[in-house]
């Protein structure tokens, strides 16, 4: 892979492969110990991150106010053809779903691009092959339903292990580069 910043897809998994459970629930994810502390670590090398709508209006569940950054030290991008806000802060702008628009926000990104959560939009990018890394935080739980981690896509993509470390709890961090894009 050549130098410049890559889109990495960091999300947290059930065994069965869902990122929440029905009606959005994330009550049996693992929410404290050195796992969540090496994800929270991390988190602090982007200073970019993409997300979509529902993402991003999931996080006023737990206390984030419309237009404001959900992460305080990161540039926002939320990408989707229909919210609107009154107020953003100046961290946080709204894009039309364009695959160009990626594309120039990963270039011109001081450093990786933290896709944050989104298992819909996460697959619509792996369809077009603008997801370069995977970091599965993987949950010792099974949801039996929910989002998939790649929402309806039917992509297919060859990953390579670069990193796995089980932390207490039984979570389980690993970390993968794409060898092959769906497109």
């Amino acid at each position: 892979m050549s130098d410049r910043s890559k889109i990495v897809y960091y999300v947290a998994t059930s065994l069965d492969g869902f990122i929440c459970g029905p009606r959005e629930d994330v009550s049996l994810f693992i929410s404290e110990g050195s796992g969540v502390e090496k994800y929270l670590s991390d988190l602090k090398a982007f200073k970019t991150v993409i997300m979509g709508r529902k993402t991003y209006e999931f996080g006023y569940k737990f206390g984030l106010e419309a237009g404001q950054p959900a992460y305080p030290h990161m540039e926002h991008f939320i990408f989707s053809n229909s919210l609107e806000l009154a107020v953003l802060h100046p961290q946080v702008h709204i894009e039309k779903l364009r695959l160009d628009r990626i594309t120039a926000i990963r270039d011109d990104s001081p450093t990786d691009v933290y896709l944050c959560g989104g298992g819909q939009f996460a697959g619509w990018l792996l369809d077009h092959g603008l997801i370069d890394r995977l970091k599965v935080k993987i949950n010792p739980i099974v949801l039996g339903d929910g989002v998939p981690v790649f929402g309806t896509s039917t992509a297919s993509a060859v990953f390579k292990l670069t990193e796995n470390k089980v932390y207490d709890n039984g979570l389980q961090i690993a970390s993968y580069d794409i060898l092959r894009h769906p497109c």
